[in-house]
């Protein structure tokens, strides 16, 4: 067998073939992994997740051998090579993962597996008309419609003139919203991008000469498709602006909705389903899944689905659509633990740390930081560094760059000193959060410490868990756990992190990661 070249997060689902060697990509992120079971995986697990939580490959990389397996019941959780799995109740296949054999070569990385970009044609002249648009409603919005022989060829075109009709009445426009269509049959295909035309006169003329593809709705694997390839910044979309994907249906979809709801929400998109036709009494018996609106919106609050009875006599559904589509406020899915919390780290610069443990502790705030989308308007870092005294190397407002937030760390001169640790928590919380507290981002504040704290450090953590700001203590050798359990939010044993030594920092980045996700989650219910 030839190795076929995959990405980070293909799944056993993307793959075709019973049996497949693959080469998994070195430096993966851990803590972005989806993987349910252990040993037998469902097939919605990413497939390097999988061999690195077997230990087929590490972090590295590396050719690995996937078996296409039935489905089963009860995947279990296990913790395995800084991978935890998830549980799930049932899925309709699985796979195994074993070591490829070493004499397997590799494919052309051009025929590499969900990485290939479709083309969209013909690129659509530059038009002179810079209309700036609806600035009240800013959204880039993928058009899901249904190409499906369910829905057939007159259908389609009322499809068609509807969603017309929704995007004229959006006021499409440079600062105002961005459309592109993708059409969901027997295979998905993106019809345009959201960078293809800024003015509605083109869309709608983009719109009218699309071609019925025919074949099964796999509307699954269209929204799969339309959330991982649809919304790249190559492709147009903005950062910032909520990316939205509305769904047409007409009946029932042929092919599972839950896993590619599960994708849309982990890339912070927030789907609708406009459902037409709904499926009758009579046709009940063959819907696959009769819950299947409930898996693939972004929440089961009412807001993200929408029905219509038939696709003739539409006009009247046309601008409560709109109006849910420009209501920025609601795209609850847009938020995500990546680009919408604030993390301040309190540093130990302490005596007994000295300056190569320094470094050690100012590699794990590097680490925690980078795996998050930092800018004006998504998520913010701050550092205190802390003895007797306090130091703020950088406020939350200071950098809001990535970069700029790296290079800050690295230049962070070591103190020395003693340890009073209640009060460093005291002055961050004043001084570092006290400007933030009103503002959209969730608050958390990771303490570093390496020994006991001179002070009380029970009050001032409990001052901050009342302004609203989750705290995770990390301690290395001799700082002890009762001091370190005082200091953690609840549940404590989630919130306490120790290691003997300096080293063991950087094993702990991706359950930290996984913790603070975990969190903003919760708080989201």
């Amino acid at each position: 067998l030839a190795s076929t070249a995959i990405t980070c997060f293909t799944r056993g689902l993307d793959l075709r073939k019973g049996t497949e060697d693959v080469l998994c990509p070195a430096n993966c992120p851990l803590w972005q992994f989806y993987v349910f079971g252990d040993g037998i995986y469902a097939s919605l697990s990413s497939i390097c997740g999988a061999a690195i939580h077997r230990g087929v490959i590490t972090n590295a990389g590396g050719a690995v051998r996937v078996q296409t397996l039935p489905g089963q019941e009860n995947y279990p959780a296990v913790n395995a090579n800084g991978i935890q799995s998830q549980v799930l109740s049932r899925w309709a296949s699985s796979f195994s993962v074993t070591p490829a054999p070493k004499d397997t070569a590799l494919e052309a990385v051009g025929r590499s597996v969900s990485t290939a970009r479709p083309s969209t044609g013909k690129r659509p002249k530059k038009t002179l008309d810079k209309k700036a648009g609806n600035k009240d409603c800013k959204a880039d919005i993928a058009f899901l419609i249904d190409g499906s022989y369910n829905i057939g060829q007159r259908r389609f075109n009322l499809q068609k003139n509807f969603v017309g009709k929704v995007a004229v009445m959006l006021g499409i426009g440079i600062e105002g919203p961005h459309v592109g269509v993708v059409q969901a049959s027997e295979h998905p295909k993106i019809e345009f991008y959201l960078k293809n035309f800024t003015v509605a006169k083109e869309v709608l003329f983009a719109i009218k000469e699309l071609g019925f593809r025919g074949g099964n709705s796999n509307t699954g694997k269209a929204m799969k498709h339309t959330a991982q390839k649809f919304f790249s910044l190559e492709n147009g979309a903005r950062k910032g602006i909520p990316k939205i994907i509305v769904v047409f249906l007409d009946g029932w979809p042929s092919d599972d909705l839950e896993e590619a709801g599960i994708v849309a929400r982990e890339f912070g998109v927030n789907v609708f389903i406009v459902s037409v036709a709904k499926p009758t009494t009579e046709e009940l018996g063959m819907v696959q899944d009769i819950g299947f609106v409930d898996k693939a919106v972004c929440r089961t609050n009412g807001f993200f689905s929408y029905q219509m009875p038939t696709w003739f006599g539409t006009t009247k559904y046309v601008k409560p659509l709109v109006q849910k589509l420009c209501s920025h406020e609601q795209m609850l899915c847009s938020k995500t633990c990546y680009n919408s919390i604030n993390i301040g780290f309190l540093i130990d610069g302490s005596s007994s740390v000295g300056e190569s443990n320094f470094r050690l502790m100012l590699d794990f705030v590097s680490n925690v930081a980078k795996a998050f989308e930092i800018s004006d308007i998504g998520s913010k870092v701050a550092a205190v560094q802390f003895t007797y005294d306090q130091r703020t190397e950088f406020g939350f407002t200071d950098y809001v760059t990535k970069e700029k937030v790296l290079s800050a760390i690295r230049n962070i001169r070591y103190m020395s000193g003693g340890t009073a640790t209640g009060d460093a928590i005291s002055f961050t919380i004043r001084n570092v959060f006290g400007p933030v507290k009103d503002g959209p981002n969730k608050n958390f504040l990771i303490v570093l410490t390496d020994g006991q704290s001179y002070d009380d450090v029970r009050g001032p953590a409990a001052a901050a868990q009342k302004a609203g700001i989750t705290v995770f203590s990390v301690g290395v050798a001799w700082a002890p756990l009762d001091d370190l359990k005082d200091m953690a939010s609840e549940p404590k044993e989630s919130h306490t992190f120790f290691t003997r030594e300096f080293t063991g920092l950087e094993q702990m980045v991706p359950d930290i990661i996984r913790s603070i996700c975990k969190d903003f989650l919760d708080s989201k219910q």
